[in-house]
């Protein structure tokens, strides 16, 4: 019934959408309730310092599948175009994903949420369950979702229905032999905020102070001027009461699946992970928005790290906080290893195990333990004292004193004191990127706009743009409804 094996677990990965770390009462937010995943946490590590590979859904949610960083797996903005219809395109074809080597070794995979990879009313091979959202996005009541092939209007609240539908794949999966692995993938707590969510979950911030979300002016850089970045700023409360009650709406949805997990007699033989796939400011250094919230892109710490809790209890630490420094290039082979799952890769990918972790160990101490991330012509390179961001081909770069200046208030990088740092920081970072990229997919020489990616960038074509130049119809970061209607209210 499902596994019953510790060494050998059935997997429930959850992924939630533009959650920044702060976000999270476990982490220190004392204004947000996420209960569930405190008591995760309680039960489990929390990574305080956990990185996306991007800071924009698509290519971090294709990073953590692939292994590979955006330059590699070629998915470098969040998708445009390409998800349904004649127009679909996989933008993972060819690609081998950590669910095909867990299916090839006998796990039965699903995915129920967000998809936003391309080709979404065509399952993936080894799916035996697929229930996506049509495009990256939707609204949360009345919700275009793909059931295996078939397209169809989801009624009711998104997130309580994607629960419900986890806890049936839960449910149906523990009456067979084989373990499972689950990819649940929330819309939460992404945008749209206001009038879209429950009253019980609003209800519980309408006397919320949000001191934890500064309410500062409007970055030089920032990509103001499109509807929900414009509210965020023009109606901040309200925003901030969505944003809330969205973080815990998906909270409460969440403790349904892992209660069914209970009720199997699964926990012991269940992993379950929780991460988020990009930061996201809200009003922090004066942006709403992640990665893309300003032009050029940035790669601030609110953009780029995630909420991370990992838990199977009995056979991972309960109670740990984690403060190595990690990235989502880093959950491909963790996750294998853990399962005991043995892969032959072609060749050497980016990121490094932190399997020993879940056994209770640390990971090496070697020197130079450091992050990369990138977003098309931005790349940063991280320690935990330096941060670098190298933007192609002219800048504006920066340089941060993460000791000294944690918030990154002050770009160091005209400093001629600082002049020896740069250049190791620079040099490490070049010669890193040189490393994985694949030359076909180098996002420093696409164009990437941080407005939507229209196709693959090795199937450019002379005239025809691969990213979009700017947002249609008053829509900001992850397109969700082309035709621009109008957000559904949420029911009185």
């Amino acid at each position: 019934m499902a596994s019953r094996d510790p060494l050998r677990p059935n997997v429930l990965f959850i992924v939630s959408d533009d959650q920044g770390a702060w976000a999270l009462g476990c982490a220190g937010n004392s204004e947000i309730r996420t209960p569930v995943l405190d008591r995760l946490a309680a039960a489990g590590i929390r990574f305080q310092n956990f990185f996306c590979t991007s800071p924009v859904c698509s290519p971090a949610r294709a990073s953590l599948l692939t292994g590979d960083i955006p330059s590699r797996h070629g998915v470098q903005d969040w998708i445009r175009v390409g998800s349904m219809g004649d127009s679909r395109i996989d933008y993972l074809a060819g690609q081998r994903l950590v669910t095909d080597i867990v299916a090839e070794n006998g796990y039965r995979c699903g995915l129920i949420g967000k998809w936003h990879l391309g080709a979404s009313d065509v399952p993936r091979p080894n799916y035996v369950k697929w229930f996506a959202h049509q495009a990256g996005m939707g609204p949360y009541y009345d919700a275009p979702m793909v059931d295996h092939d078939q397209p169809i209007t989801l009624p009711g609240y998104i997130t309580e229905e994607l629960g419900k539908r986890a806890v049936g794949f839960v449910a149906e999966e523990a009456a067979r032999p084989e373990p499972f692995w689950l990819s649940l993938n929330f819309t939460a707590p992404h945008y749209p905020w206001i009038d879209s969510h429950p009253k019980e979950f609003t209800e519980l911030y309408e006397d919320c102070p949000f001191n934890s979300c500064p309410d500062e002016p409007p970055h030089p850089d920032f990509a103001g001027g499109h509807a929900a970045v414009a509210k965020g700023r023009e109606q901040r409360r309200e925003s901030l009461i969505g944003y809330f009650a969205a973080v815990t709406a998906m909270d409460t949805a969440i403790g349904e699946v892992i209660a069914e997990i209970e009720r199997q007699g699964l926990t012991e033989s269940t992993l379950v992970v929780f991460m988020g796939d990009n930061g996201m400011n809200c009003g922090h250094h004066g942006i709403w928005g992640k990665g893309n919230g300003t032009r050029p892109q940035n790669m601030y710490d609110t953009s780029v790290k995630v909420p991370c809790i990992i838990a199977q209890p009995g056979r991972v630490p309960t109670g740990l906080v984690c403060d190595d420094l990690l990235s989502g290039y880093d959950v491909f082979p963790t996750l294998l290893e853990h399962l005991h799952v043995d892969d032959m890769p072609q060749r050497q990918k980016p990121g490094r195990s932190f399997a020993k972790v879940l056994a209770g160990g640390t990971l090496p101490a070697t020197d130079g333990i450091v992050i990369y991330d990138e977003y098309g012509p931005v790349r940063m390179i991280r320690t935990k004292e330096w941060k670098y961001v190298h933007r192609a081909p002219d800048g504006p770069h920066e340089l941060f004193d993460l000791a000294g200046d944690p918030d990154e208030r002050v770009n160091r990088i005209d400093d001629a004191a600082l002049g020896n740092q740069v250049g190791a920081l620079r040099d490490q970072l070049v010669k890193w990127f040189s490393a994985h990229v694949d030359p076909r997919r180098d996002a420093t020489q696409k164009g990437v706009t941080g407005c939507g990616q229209l196709g693959r960038p090795e199937d450019a074509t002379p005239g025809r743009p691969m990213f979009a130049d700017k947002h249609l119809n008053g829509a900001d970061w992850d397109l969700w409804l082309a035709d621009g209607n109008a957000v559904p209210h949420a029911p009185e």
